[in-house]
């Protein structure tokens, strides 16, 4: 640890001190009852058993009072938590009662924690039978969930305690998660997916160290390259950027991309001095030789006379210059980030022709769930833009906020885009999935942590992994867009070719604006009953019964009232007159759609009985009949709209849309919707591919507790993105979510020649439930968005007999080359540099005392230490004992996180010399001197230190 560090840590400590005995000494001056600070509570969270069926998991939570002379009470407190597990004993009726009965033997009750009894928000209190938790004790609860808990990521979040009559306070949380406990990290009896551990990534590190031609140092991979000899000098003032009419934002783009390496000044304008560079379109161009134009390629020729990038179009040239950039050496970009710009750069002699396999190339973004700032938007684009893909899908809206500035509606962000503890929700919504307004105020929230090392439990955080903080409010509930940051947004991304699709997602996951415009409604209707209704999205006698999947019972818009559609076409004029504010055509609006609740939607409506339009319709119906409308208004502002699979399948499955794109995404393999996509391309309908198996990024990339994400369709990682088969999904269906041996059905139906015409292309997701920053963000979409750029780009997609040899060759430039380059990122027109990509584990094993090592992508350094404090670099087998310690080294230094080798579990009463390493509850700790046979590592911190 750094002084520095250690300064902030010592001081975020002295100051939780001193705010400790000032509450404490003001609440007794007031003959208030004492309790402990909030801060002096510790929460663990550690499940001990999933249930073989896969209904249920036990877990056990660990209160630890930490205070010098209070109790908790036997009454006057309830601690809240959001969980995406629902605890069985808020489960209504005979299925909840062992749960309610087994809380209550303990003196404890569990219930949803708001007004509205809506959501994943919970509240545990003491009943009649809690016996104080007095001073310096710790206590076992035992609590029953839903479904399992295999990461700590399914760790409830947010923790926070309000005793009666003070404000809601933070209190510290830890999740704990065993891997070597198969009661902890198997799912039910059907579950065969292996726990990640040294030896399986020491098994499945199939590549090795091959030399890399030009065509294998890009990506995605071009469709031609070849080396010609000799080579350019690009260098400081000596340079200038030639360019034809129409190029000139391109050209712009280049030189802010080489001012960023080179020293001097890139000069713009054709001159006959000096290094050129020289961009013009040639809208005939045919790189592939059949004979037609191919939109968005390119042609780029190296050579001792300069640069020389010719375009099908706009699109094409910028791709050429992202190649280019590519080309730049790495040391360039390292010197660079050091501070030290470089005088010149050499780039070797090369002709690539290339075009993409796509025109629609996308990254989902969801900033619903967890906000985003612009700049950390701006980088995503950029990074886009690097990797040749053009189209922006922005999730703005969801249940837990809406995130768009929409002049004439305050509520949707003065309300709808603000989280915190508000139990009836009067003036924001409550906390969701762990998060408020981050670690800033505004959220009635009191105490909470100062800064990510605090929220992090005294250890800065990394983001390589799972971090504590994430559940001690890192994460930004709150926040929004207003119209002029999105005009900024939509010109950044203008300038690299891509089109932002903004989505608002409807009838179902609309939460937050429907509750913003009934508080729009409260405020207005006593002095202007019309005006008030004028945007209402509710009937407010509706019966209907549904929870959703988020467990929320009121987000859905009702498809029967007028001012539901009223609503979203104001909604799209305000947004239309964004894009033309910022001189932006908008191309596509996404109407959502996905996940409608049931079981009733609007059957219990009176307007929708009252409705001549609506009445006697269903359910299905009336979902058919509201994207109907939906549809033709967004079309009022756009030539086109897109929305997820369940526009087309919730309602009677016979919905027919103009101009209408779906989505596929739920192609889970065995749940029954693995053929629409192909289904409707090969009935002209078009599409855009999603598949959650192989797409979503935000999916943990593997069965290792410490890999942040949700696993419901399957685990993603940068494997399942490069090996995608768009033409052949079923290819990949090789094995089901739980590792169990998988067989497409033969009857599905078979995508045709006519139907490929159909397929637009494809969009990697990055959902937001876990994304609480920007760095988790990256780590979760790099390098898995490689490989949905090879797929969406590249034209050779190899075969599946082809893919693992040309898998190992991906490994290779990554290792090599392309997280080199991402180490140095300097996205362009932004500051700071380097991008968070997910460091891979290394695999190992020992024998005979011998440690053997290996990673995924060669090229990239392995360290191994025996005690967690001296580290050497791995470079051929070596005597280490009878266990040992390993991590990858990327080129700026970052480390991966730690991969134990035949590392012990502590065990009570085994004497241990000082330097041993041990495993505890799923940590690994390192004796700082020789430890009592008693000292269990989590409790003494005097002898044994937690190693990162």
């Amino acid at each position: 640890m750094t002084g520095q560090i250690a300064r902030r840590v010592a001081g975020a400590v002295a100051t939780a001190v001193v705010a400790w005995m000032a509450f404490g000494a003001s609440t007794r001056a007031q003959g208030a009852p004492c309790h402990p600070a909030a801060r002096d509570l510790l929460a663990s969270f550690q499940p001990v058993e999933n249930s073989g069926d896969g209904t249920s998991f036990r877990a056990e939570l660990t209160l630890a009072n930490r205070s010098g002379g209070c109790a908790l009470p036997p009454s006057g407190w309830g601690l809240y938590f959001n969980s995406v597990r629902q605890p069985l004993a808020v489960v209504a009726g005979a299925a909840g009662d062992p749960a309610r009965q087994a809380l209550a033997a303990q003196g404890l009750a569990v219930a949803r924690a708001d007004v509205a009894q809506s959501g994943d928000y919970y509240v545990l209190t003491p009943t009649a039978g809690f016996a104080p938790l007095e001073p310096a004790q710790r206590r076992v609860i035992t609590l029953q969930c839903e479904l399992w808990a295999l990461l700590k990521t399914d760790a409830p979040a947010g923790w926070h305690i309000a005793f009666d009559g003070e404000p809601a306070r933070w209190l510290r949380a830890k999740a704990l998660l065993d891997p070597t406990d198969p009661k902890q990290t198997t799912a039910f009896s059907g579950d065969k997916n292996p726990v990640q551990t040294a030896a399986t990534r020491f098994a499945e590190n199939t590549a090795s160290l091959r030399p890399l031609g030009l065509q294998d140092r890009i990506v995605p991979r071009p469709l031609r390259a070849a080396e010609t000899g000799g080579a350019a000098t690009l260098g400081g003032a000596r340079t200038r950027i030639r360019y034809a009419p129409g190029l000139r934002e391109d050209a712009v783009y280049l030189k802010s991309a080489l001012q960023d390496v080179l020293r001097g000044r890139v000069g713009l304008g054709g001159v006959r001095r000096g290094h050129l560079v020289a961009l013009r379109v040639d809208p005939g161009l045919d790189v592939d030789g059949d004979g037609a134009a191919d939109r968005e390629g390119y042609v780029l020729r190296v050579s001792r006379r300069g640069v020389r990038i010719v375009g099908a179009d706009a699109a094409g040239v910028l791709y050429g210059i992202q190649t280019l950039r590519q080309l730049v050496p790495v040391a360039a970009y390292r010197s660079a980030a050091r501070g030290a710009k470089v005088w010149s750069v050499r780039i070797p002699g090369a002709r690539i022709a290339d075009a993409p396999l796509f025109g629609y190339r996308g990254m989902q973004i969801d900033v619903a769930r967890h906000f985003e700032t612009p700049a950390t938007i701006e980088k995503l684009l950029d990074l886009m833009s690097f990797l040749k893909l053009n189209r922006f899908h922005f999730h703005l809206t969801d249940d837990e906020g809406w995130r768009l500035q929409i002049p004439g509606l305050p509520e949707l962000t003065d309300f709808g885009a603000r989280r915190g503890f508000d139990l009836s929700q009067r003036t924001m919504l409550h906390q969701a999935m762990g998060s408020a307004n981050d670690l800033g105020p505004g959220d009635n929230l009191a105490a909470k942590p100062a800064d990510p090392i605090e929220a992090n439990l005294g250890r800065p955080p990394r983001y390589q992994g799972f971090e504590q903080a994430t559940l001690n409010y890192v994460g930004k509930g709150s926040g929004y867009y207003t119209t002029r940051d999105f005009e900024r947004i939509l010109r950044y991304a203008r300038a690299r070719h891509i089109a932002v699709i903004p989505e608002f997602d409807f009838p179902a996951h609309a939460r937050a604006a429907v509750q913003a415009m009934e508080r729009r409604y409260q405020r207005l209707q006593a002095a202007d009953p019309a005006a008030a209704g004028r945007y209402r999205l509710l009937d407010p006698n509706d019966t209907s019964q549904h929870q959703s999947v988020q467990y929320y019972t009121d987000n859905l818009a009702n498809p029967c009232l007028e001012s539901t559609y009223r609503f979203l076409t104001k909604v799209v004029t305000e947004l239309r007159a964004m894009y033309d504010a910022a001189g932006v055509p908008l191309s596509m609006v996404n109407l959502g759609g996905d996940e409608p609740p049931g079981p009733n939607r609007w059957q219990g409506s009176p307007l929708c009985q009252s409705n001549p339009e609506t009445a006697g319709k269903d359910d299905k119906q009336l979902i058919d009949l509201f994207f109907a409308r939906w549809n033709r208004i967004a079309l009022s502002v756009a030539p086109r709209t897109a929305g997820w699979e369940d526009v087309l399948l919730a309602g009677t499955g016979t919905l027919a849309l103009p101009d209408f794109v779906p989505i596929p995404w739920q192609n889970i393999w065995g749940w029954g919707r693995e053929q629409v996509a192909y289904q409707w391309a090969n009935r002209g309908i078009p599409v855009i591919l999603a598949h959650a198996t192989n797409l979503y990024m935000d999916l943990a990339y593997n069965k290792d507790p410490d890999e942040p994400g949700y696993y419901w369709a399957n685990f993603v990682d940068e494997k399942s993105t490069f090996t995608y088969q768009p033409f052949d999904v079923y290819a990949n269906a090789t094995q089901d979510r739980w590792g169990n041996p998988f067989t497409p059905d033969p009857a599905w139906e078979r995508l045709t020649e006519a139907g490929k015409r159909n397929i637009l292309g494809i969009e990697a997701e990055l959902w937001g439930e876990n994304g609480k920053s920007a760095k988790i963000r990256e780590y979760q979409a790099f390098p898995k968005l490689l490989g949905a750029a090879e797929r969406a780009w590249n034209r050779d997609t190899p075969t599946p007999a082809e893919m693992p040899a040309a898998f190992d060759r991906f490994s290779n430039t990554l290792g090599q080359v392309t997280f080199p380059l991402l180490s140095y990122y300097q996205p362009v027109g932004l500051r700071g540099v380097g991008v968070n990509y997910r460091i891979p584990l290394p695999g190992g094993r020992i024998e005979g005392g011998v440690l053997s090592a290996n990673v995924r992508d060669p090229g990239m350094t392995i360290e191994y230490s025996v005690d967690g404090e001296a580290w050497r670099t791995y470079r051929r087998p070596v005597p280490v004992g009878a266990s040992a310690l390993l991590r990858t080294r990327a080129d700026d230094g970052r480390t991966s996180r730690l991969s134990a080798v035949n590392v012990p579990t502590w065990a009570p009463g085994t004497a241990y010399a000082a330097g041993a390493v041990v495993s505890h509850r799923g940590e690994l700790y390192r004796a700082v001197r020789v430890p009592a046979a008693d000292a269990t590592p989590d409790t003494a911190p005097q002898t044994w230190r937690r190693l990162a």
